[in-house]
């Protein structure tokens, strides 16, 4: 009887037992980050992409339509200040211009010839002056001789006044000429054309965006114009260090300062209020080889910290708590105290040690306080 009695109580125990092993919390795979010290940066990135610009960019149109005669330039030629680009039919105004040349120098032969005169009849105003005072001539004859003097002198000096007038004519005709020809007024490098020799180019009238003839840009002098959400253009100031990252350049970041900040919000969307940053690369840094309109990002470094204790900032839940790796095999939760942070990394002023395993998998489901826990193979030591 007893026997039966120990044999029943034993499978009861085994049954008890199966039941609580079938049914027992399973372990959750989990991502551990061991706690240490290192360097924690506060900083803050832009609202939405930047965008490299040059220093000197300038979009040229003639100032007049036309038919285009010369492209001097080819688009991605480096060309110099004060080099030709481009040239409108311009075969009237240079007539006008050779008409007006002629102009002046007849106007100036007729300045000789009147002059001349007016010297010979001053020269005889004077001899007839002379005659008079000495009773050879009457006295009208010496005031007719003053009279044709003066008039004399008056064609002189009309004539001369032509000249100017001839002379004006020309530099109307080469301003003319202007309108019709494009310099570069910086010494860069063509990005676009817009336009081919015997086409139409027309200029820009008020209020009707056309493209430009031609697109030139100092590629030489670049940085990147980044906006920065409102809230936070009061902790930006000139000379600030910042890292620059490119999309074209993935994996890579890029010490820069910046160089100024908007003096205004710019309210591109509703709600979404920014302030442009400039920042340019560190000249004594080896500089990355970047286009004119590249996307970049640019974070702004606002205070540093060396050799602190920290925990990843992934780690962090709502109410500044983490989860730890209990040496029982279950996860506890713990509040901290922080200090500086960032995307990466937090601060930690109170509340853990070097040393202390935290939970970075929060998303997975059943990583809550209390849960039963194993390491997953990803874990970082």
């Amino acid at each position: 009887m007893i026997r039966r009695l120990l044999l029943a109580l034993l499978i009861v125990c085994l049954l008890g037992a199966g039941i609580w092993w079938a049914k027992r919390p399973k372990p959750i795979p989990v991502l551990l980050t061991t706690i240490d010290q290192g360097r924690v940066e506060a900083s803050i990135a832009n609202t939405r992409a930047g965008t490299v610009e040059a220093c000197l960019r300038t979009k040229l149109s003639a100032t007049m339509g036309g038919r285009i005669e010369v492209l001097a330039v080819k688009e991605g030629d480096r060309v110099k200040k004060g080099q030709l680009l481009m040239k409108l039919w311009n075969d009237d105004q240079q007539a006008q211009s050779t008409l007006a040349l002629a102009q002046v120098q007849t106007a100036r032969q007729r300045v000789t010839e009147a002059c001349t005169l007016a010297a010979n009849a001053e020269r005889e105003a004077e001899r007839q002056k002379s005659l008079f005072k000495q009773g050879f001539v009457s006295g009208s004859r010496d005031e007719q001789a003053r009279t044709e003097a003066q008039a004399k002198r008056a064609g002189c000096d009309a004539a001369k006044a032509d000249v100017a007038q001839a002379q004006a004519r020309v530099n109307v005709t080469r301003v003319e000429q202007s309108r019709t020809v494009l310099y570069a007024p910086f010494a860069g490098r063509v990005a676009k054309i817009v336009g081919e020799v015997g086409e139409y180019s027309t200029p820009s009238p008020p209020g009707v965006p056309t493209p430009p003839a031609i697109d030139l840009i100092d590629d030489t002098c670049l940085y990147v114009r980044a906006p920065m959400d409102e809230v936070d253009a009061p902790k930006i100031a000139a000379g600030q260090t910042v890292r620059i990252s490119f999309d074209a350049l993935p994996k890579q970041t890029f010490p820069g300062k910046v160089k100024r900040v908007a003096p205004y919000v710019s309210a591109v969307e509703k709600q979404a209020r920014t302030v442009d940053i400039e920042a340019t690369l560190d000249a004594d840094k080896a500089s990355p080889s970047l286009l004119v309109g590249y996307s970049a990002d640019v974070e702004v470094i606002l205070a540093v910290r060396d050799k602190v204790l920290r925990v990843p900032t992934s780690a962090l839940q709502e109410g500044a708590r983490v989860l730890v790796a209990a040496p029982d095999g279950t996860l506890q939760e713990r509040k901290i105290k922080t200090g500086l942070t960032n995307w990466e990394f937090t601060e930690v002023l109170e509340g853990l040690a070097a040393g202390d395993r935290v939970v970075t998998s929060l998303e997975r489901e059943g990583v809550k306080a209390g849960a039963v826990y194993v390491v997953d193979d990803k874990s970082k030591k």
